[in-house]
């Protein structure tokens, strides 16, 4: 493993760490190849419930390191951006696992779009979001000119994009941007006590939800019932659905497994 990327665990839950804080934890490739194999991991272990992305130090991910891209032997830049952030995203979006992006500190450029593919976005109250692109000459990548839009509206996604300015944490969540903000002495016993519970729950359930969430972006509604009906029979053929049912009918706690 890269020292890039730490990887700590607690339980259930699966931290994967960015660890370059002298550089704002942005990303090189091999970082990026890095964070890519440790999700490839966690998706394939029954024992992580559930995922959390956060930073070391005082960032969460300034995105690219310009460093590389500027080198005299950089790789083409699209194959950057397809190889380090489109992968990635892809992962993310796909992992049938609940994701928490724990945003410590600042998030810009494509560490911004990261945070915000997560399934849950919780930020530090002093943790910011810049959509730093423009102030660069370069469009919103890693997938924020899908993701901007579907959570915050065209309008707003345009302004943050155009004027790359810093929001606030509080403000993303006014705006939908993100789930929640949370008192910086109190971030990192509310990250492990929301990831916690979230690895308590019927996690394989919750994958299939996430999926038809995401199908659902691009389908009519006539189409998503379809895709609706199939995941709920996967879910109601489950263990945990049995334990569910049981545990209801016998009052007591469920204990659920993730299958």
């Amino acid at each position: 493993m890269s020292e890039s990327i730490k990887v700590e665990n607690k339980g259930g839950v699966r931290f994967i760490i960015l660890n370059r804080p002298h550089a704002f934890n942005s990303f090189d490739r091999e970082m990026g190849k890095s964070f890519q194999k440790e999700l490839d991991l966690a998706a394939e272990d029954d024992s992580v419930r559930c995922l959390v992305i956060t930073g070391e130090g005082r960032a969460f991910c300034a995105g690219q390191d310009l460093k590389e891209v500027t080198a005299p032997d950089a790789p083409d830049f699209k194959i950057i951006v397809e190889e380090t952030y489109n992968a990635s995203i892809r992962r993310i979006f796909n992992m049938r696992k609940p994701i928490i992006a724990a945003v410590n500190g600042v998030a810009a450029g494509a560490g911004a779009n990261i945070a915000i593919a997560c399934d849950l976005t919780i930020a530090r109250k002093s943790a910011s979001f810049i959509q730093a692109f423009s102030k660069i000459g370069l469009i919103p990548d890693s997938g924020g000119t899908w993701w901007l839009p579907r959570l915050v509206g065209m309008q707003r996604a345009k302004a943050l994009a155009f004027f790359g300015n810093k929001l606030s944490a509080d403000d993303a969540v006014d705006m939908g941007l993100i789930f929640k903000s949370v008192e910086d002495d109190a971030f990192d016993d509310e990250i492990i006590s929301i990831a916690t519970k979230v690895a308590e729950m019927p996690t394989y359930a919750l994958g299939l939800t996430k999926a038809a969430f995401h199908k659902g972006m691009d389908l009519s509604l006539e189409e998503h019932l379809t895709v609706e009906l199939d995941y709920q029979f996967r879910a109601a053929a489950s263990l945990d659905y049995a334990e569910g049912v049981s545990s209801f009918l016998e009052k007591r706690s469920p204990k659920f497994i993730g299958k």
